[in-house]
């Protein structure tokens, strides 16, 4: 921390005294390192010293490594940090400034000859990063989108980093492009094509302390970066102007014109100062030979203009991007290589540094003469100076950032588009909804948001194949392309759903109703039309689900709901249907999610209750009880099952709810089995689908029995046949498992559903149970009495007991006994009662009703 000589007002004190600033600094050539005078040097050290000197700051420089400094910095045993990038996570730590002091981006660096480019080059490579830098996290983010897996070397400095890939430690190292373009020669490396995470560089001070040093900061910074004779402007020129041996001196010439004269003037001269001559021009040629074969071999745009804009000089790479040699780029200008707006362009930026002597570095797209290429360059153009300080030339570098771009592209399709289709995906459909809501209180206009649902995709899929579905959501996609305009939105969301966002359509309700129906009618008409899958065609329709938006208060989320009840709104209609979304659709959700709602309370407290109906033989004897749910609700009293169950088996309570209703039955079969009169009574339980595939289910079942002390033989569990078609292998083994333990099994309301003879008999049942609705109408439809009759037979050919259900009158039981049926259930036995004992003997039970 600063000295108290800073005083807490956040004014500088008028202390003669001079403040102490420690400063932290690593070796980060050419940004920040210790120089020989043991302060800190580089762009931002000297810029640091400069504030220092006319701040009257006293500078105490720390060396450390790059974590270690940013550690001291937390717990304040220094006072500043230069070079550090800002991110929200150091902003929880740490104080920032509000002038950026540097722009800088990272590079990958590898050994020369490295087969290392492109992202998908550093698949199982080893990448070396400085531990705390917050180029790892993007990097690492960088190559997951790529679906490519590196490792990572972890060191504490730059150097350390190069010298990694130099001792082939590592493949390659991240690093900022101002070390990198100093440091790579010498450890024989170079530069990659990934770069990536430009960043601005601040200095950094300890959370809520010394905020007078970074106002200070600030304040200079502010007035500096817009002077070109600045302190700031001077460190810039003097630690990234080009070195002088990119510059091709004219006195150079008038000097071997000199040579030539004197050679010419003095022919009787020795022997020995001819040599010398000879000597001294076989050097200065083989000087700039060396210079023409590095200058070709970076991996840069390297030229010279003159004031009037011609190329006075080229390396190879420049000569090879305008596919000619570098004697045929000497004297032309740009107007012979770009077109007009690229020349126009380039021309304004030149003139910056032949005219005004700044320091231009921009990022140019720079279009070929006859359009047909375009590239991306990372251009720094430098003024060249005389003795007497004028421009007489300028010297540019460029870099490709082609592939750069091409890959940031890339990243923005894979982020915002869906790759099948080509379409925006959900991603940018809600940012376009977003910025829609806005713009509403500022340009009034009615919208609305259209969910599509291919009605058969699944069975298309499954019969035709993966390949074939895909194209017909190609083609889907293009179809619906035809239907709307150039202003509104298309996107996928996923799977076999597709949205649309409609846009400017009339402020009355009405219209705009009238103009979505419209457009939503068309894409009906236009995806219902038969499709040419390669070899076959096949035909489908969608249902759409239609949400008007017209109110800016409303929330995208909101807006997403209503389309999306709209379209299962639609698609329970009927194929091929339109639905809008109104206000009582909105209430039954929202009756839905309160009686969701509910059910978690009432399971949590206890709220559900069981009653008993009897089941008896053609004698009228007891012999057990189906158990039947029962909600008592606090403030609606006894509800029935069928207002509840659906949506406890859409929130998946149904799982709980079973498990507490083969609870209460197991506990009543314990405490039945104490009186002797009704040991022998046997409880049946209905079990749900969701229920029953749960794996632990017959685990769970046995640890029931074992907990309550009730007997297996007295359980009844009632399957239906729904759950027999999904796994019948996984359905049997369990329905073994429970008959090992002792439980009995029944098919419950059999006939209704989908079972075939072939599963039933491999299934290990004690009992079939007749649907009420075939028992209801026996009397008066004779197709219902061949039913009950062919089940019943099915019966005794299998050796399993049949029961019937709903039973209400005494000619119905008659017919059954008449047909084999000797096992009843129905309100003429008796209705369901809290308690078996009472249902067992309520009036209108099994004697009453015979």
């Amino acid at each position: 921390m600063l000295t108290a000589l800073w005083p807490a007002s956040g004014v500088l004190a008028a202390d003669p005294v001079m403040p102490t600033v420690r400063v932290g600094v690593y070796e980060n050539a050419p940004k920040l390192f210790l120089g020989k005078d043991g302060q800190p040097s580089g762009i931002l050290g000297d810029v640091l010293m400069a504030m220092a000197e006319r701040e009257r700051w006293h500078m105490v420089a720390v060396p450390c490594e790059w974590q270690a400094c940013l550690n001291a910095l937390a717990r304040a045993e220094i006072d500043l940090m230069p070079d550090v990038a800002y991110n929200e996570a150091r902003a929880q730590t740490f104080d920032f400034h509000q002038v950026p002091a540097l722009l800088s981006w990272s590079q990958l660096y590898k050994r020369k000859g490295d087969p290392i480019q492109a992202i998908t080059d550093l698949h199982q490579k080893r990448i070396a990063i400085i531990t705390g830098s917050i180029q790892g996290p993007f990097l690492e983010s960088m190559l997951d989108s790529f679906a490519v897996s590196a490792t990572w070397v972890h060191v504490d400095s730059f150097e350390q980093g190069f010298e990694q890939v130099r001792q082939r430690n590592a493949d390659a190292v991240a690093a900022s492009r101002f070390f990198g373009d100093l440091q790579a020669s010498r450890f024989n490396l170079e530069p990659t094509a990934v770069v990536f995470q430009p960043v601005q560089l601040f200095y950094a001070t300890t959370k809520n302390k010394n905020a007078l040093l970074l106002a200070a900061i600030d304040r200079h910074l502010s007035v500096w970066q817009t002077q070109s004779d600045s302190p700031y402007a001077q460190a810039l020129q003097r630690w990234l102007q080009t070195a002088p041996e990119f510059v091709i001196p004219r006195t150079l010439w008038w000097l071997l014109s000199a040579l030539i004269a004197a050679l010419a003037l003095a022919l009787a001269m020795s022997t020995w100062l001819r040599r010398q001559v000879v000597k001294k021009t076989e050097h200065i040629r083989a000087g700039e030979e060396r210079l023409n074969t590095i200058l070709n071999s970076v991996d840069a745009f390297i030229y010279i203009k003159d004031t009037a804009l011609r190329y006075q000089y080229v390396n190879s790479r420049v000569a090879d991007l305008f596919g000619c040699n570098a004697e045929q780029v000497i004297g032309q200008t740009d107007g012979a290589f770009f077109d007009e707006v690229t020349v126009a362009k380039l021309r304004a930026h030149d003139l910056r540094v032949i005219e005004q002597g700044e320091r231009v570095e921009e990022e140019e797209v720079n279009r070929s003469l006859d359009g047909r290429m375009t590239q991306s360059f990372l251009s720094v153009k430098l003024p060249l100076r005389d003795s007497a300080g004028r421009v007489y030339a300028l010297c540019g570098i460029s870099t490709d950032m082609t592939r750069r771009k091409q890959a940031e592209e890339a990243i923005h399709q894979l982020a915002f588009f869906d790759p099948l289709t080509g379409l925006p995906n959900r991603r940018l459909l809600q940012d376009r909804v977003q910025q829609l809501l806005i713009s509403l209180p500022r340009l009034p206009q009615h919208a609305a948001l259209m969910f599509l649902d291919v009605d058969n995709f699944k069975d298309i899929n499954d019969t035709l194949g993966h390949d074939v579905g895909d194209e017909l959501l190609r083609q889907i996609a293009d179809r619906m392309r035809e239907c709307v305009r150039a202003q509104d939105t298309l996107a996928r969301q996923g799977g076999d759903e597709f949205v649309v966002m409609l846009v400017n359509l009339s402020t009355q309700p009405g219209e705009a109703a009238r103009q979505a129906q419209q457009v939503a009618q068309k894409l009906l008409q236009r995806l219902g039309q038969r499709y040419q899958l390669s070899a076959q065609t096949c035909q489908t329709s969608v249902s759409i689900g239609v949400a008007l938006i017209d109110d800016p208060t409303e929330t995208r989320e909101e807006l997403f709901k209503q389309a999306d009840m709209a379209m299962y709104q639609a698609k329970a209609a009927g194929r091929n249907t339109l639905r809008f979304f109104n206000p009582e659709m909105q209430a039954q959700v929202v009756a839905r999610t309160t009686l969701d709602a509910d059910l978690r309370w009432a399971l949590a407290h206890d709220e559900f209750v069981l009653y008993y109906q009897p089941q008896v033989d053609d004698r009228g004897k007891t012999l057990g009880f189906e158990a039947l749910l029962r909600w008592q609700h606090p403030m609606r009293g006894l509800i029935l099952p069928a207002e509840f169950i659906a949506v406890a088996e859409s929130s998946n309570l149904i799982v709980g709810i079973g498990d507490w209703v083969l609870r209460s039955a197991c506990l009543q079969l314990q405490a039945l089995s104490l009186h002797a009169a009704h040991s022998h009574w046997t409880i049946a339980v209905n079990v749900s689908a969701a229920q029953f595939r749960q794996p632990d289910f017959v685990a769970r079942v046995q640890a029931m029995l074992l907990q309550t002390g009730a007997n297996a033989a007295r359980l009844e569990l009632e399957l239906t046949e729904s759950q027999l078609v999904d796994d019948v292998s996984d359905v049997i083994d369990k329905m073994d498992a429970l008959r090992d333990i002792g439980v009995r099994l029944s098919l419950d309301d059999f006939g209704t559903g989908y079972s075939s003879l072939a599963i039933l008999k491999r299934l290990p049942l004690n009992r079939l149970k007749i649907d009420q609705a075939f028992v209801r109408d026996m009397l008066d439809d004779p197709q219902n009495a061949s039913i009950v009759r062919a089940i019943i037979a099915l019966g005794e050919s299998l050796d399993l007991a049949v029961i019937a259900e709903g039973v209400e009158s005494r000619p119905q039981r008659d017919a059954l006994l008449a047909l084999g049926c000797h096992h009843f259930q129905g309100y003429l036995f008796g209705r369901p009662r809290a308690s078996p004992e009472a249902a067992a003997c309520a009036p209108g039970s099994a004697q009453a009703g015979l």
